[in-house]
């Protein structure tokens, strides 16, 4: 099918375009793999994650295509909002703020996003799942409570709005939230609540949020991004970075921010300068940084924000990209004690 898509339909969308002909040939190879197994038809089943602006307007239709193969579906907020900029990031309309400071699940476009997803999900009678807590709960005791109160605020938020659950990664979270669902649900799911009240419009969920951009939002985006592609580098697709696990989704959110706010020439709140090509160069590599592996994943990070055109993903990049294969070399000749080429950059 995917073939189909690619090289024989006149005018067919591109894959990354038509989220509902990409599930095609998924629903059917798990069909094909439930009669291989002798399997109950829907014993396979899978949770289709919302992450791109397009899939939201196309949320019934995935349902259908998956049908008795779908777990439901799932909304987080990073990868969702980047994919705002991938989409429509030339555009001075959805300039998106500083994530740090302006955007969180109680903005419209996403409220709404949740909201709709709900709303489809329950309608179809299927489940609706919110997305990662990603904190990491500190020892200390004020400290671990008042990142408990932060956390169950906005998971409560979530409960409300009619989700069926949930992710956490720091373990100690899952009694927390699961005492927080028993308080607040009846029941093992809210597939009761069909928000029959709630009209999300496209006017909703294309709503940017109000808001500029600071020095610190700059700063953590460009360390998140750095330290990502550095994990990348020693084959690991998460971190740590102040209290929080960061992954790809973060990344993708992190240097996608960092990209539109160079194209844009957007002014910083704290002051007068602008972020630009040379600002984000200096703020990247003005560091007591010494690890040679670091300072390349600090020029990869620049090569991917300081491109003319968006890179469709992070990782496709990296992982197609010559500076990834020659920093991959490094680690091999390292491993064998040989001499250590320069990577090209």
């Amino acid at each position: 099918m995917c073939i189909t898509v690619h090289s024989c339909v006149t005018d067919a969308p591109h894959i990354s375009q038509a989220p509902v002909l990409m599930l095609r040939p998924r629903a059917w190879n798990m069909v094909e793999h439930n009669m291989m197994l002798g399997l109950p038809l829907g014993s396979i089943k899978a949770t289709v994650l919302i992450e791109n602006v397009l899939a939201a307007f196309e949320m019934e239709e995935i349902l259908y295509e998956l049908r008795e193969h779908s777990a439901g579906l799932n909304c987080g907020i990073w990868d969702y909002s980047a994919s705002f900029i991938n989409k429509f990031g030339l555009r001075q309309a959805f300039l998106l703020p500083d994530r740090s400071k302006y955007v969180n699940m109680e903005k419209r476009f996403l409220r709404s996003y949740m909201e709709l997803l709900v709303q489809t999900c329950h309608r179809r009678g299927a489940l609706a799942t919110g997305g990662m807590a990603a904190l990491l709960l500190p020892e200390d005791r004020d400290a671990h409570r008042t990142a408990m109160a932060a956390v169950s605020r906005l998971k409560l938020m979530e409960i409300q709005a009619g989700v069926d659950g949930f992710m956490v990664y720091d373990l100690g979270l899952i009694e927390p939230m699961q005492k927080l669902f028993q308080l607040h649900t009846e029941g093992d799911n809210q597939l009761h609540q069909l928000l029959e009240d709630v009209t999300v419009t496209p006017d909703d969920l294309l709503s940017m949020p109000s808001g500029g951009v600071t020095l610190y939002g700059l700063k953590y985006n460009i360390a998140v991004g750095v330290l990502f592609v550095n994990a990348w580098l020693s084959g690991k697709g998460h971190f740590f970075y102040r209290g929080q696990v960061e992954d790809s989704a973060t990344a993708e959110i992190s240097r996608s921010q960092v990209w539109q706010w160079i194209r844009h020439q957007t002014q910083l709140e704290d002051d007068s300068r602008v972020v630009s090509r040379r600002l984000v160069t200096d703020l990247s590599r003005h560091s007591d940084r010494d690890k040679r592996r670091l300072l390349t994943a600090a020029d990869m990070f620049l090569e991917v924000v300081l491109k003319r055109d968006f890179p469709e993903f992070i990782t496709t990049y990296l992982n197609q990209d010559h500076t990834f294969l020659s920093s991959q070399n490094i680690g091999q000749v390292e491993a064998i004690g040989g001499e250590k080429p320069r990577p090209k950059l």
